[in-house]
């Protein structure tokens, strides 16, 4: 397939990108470029080859959904200017 510079400026319109007419051959030079490449793309033998979704065959480890309170709450209240029984104390702010 080859593309002109008609069809450069058509593709131009319709994703409303800005093209001048010096630019239409260069445009046109490289997706000629890219159609020659998915060309060469379609010669190559995949019979027997799977469909995949990405390059390896790698499965998540799931793990079991527990609900904790992490256990760490001096950690958590070291940075707390005022810890009150625990929990973060915050200034009212409606009165």
């Amino acid at each position: 397939m080859s593309i002109d510079n008609a069809t450069v400026r058509r593709i131009a319109t319709l994703a409303r990108i800005e093209v001048t007419d010096a630019e239409l051959s260069t445009w046109a030079g490289q997706l000629n470029g890219i159609m020659g490449w998915i060309e060469q793309l379609k010669e190559v033998n995949t019979d027997g080859v799977a469909p995949m979704s990405g390059g390896t065959d790698l499965k998540l480890t799931l793990r079991a959904d527990q609900v904790t309170d992490g256990g760490i709450v001096d950690q958590v209240l070291m940075n707390a200017t005022e810890p009150q029984d625990g929990y973060f104390t915050v200034p009212k702010v409606v009165e």
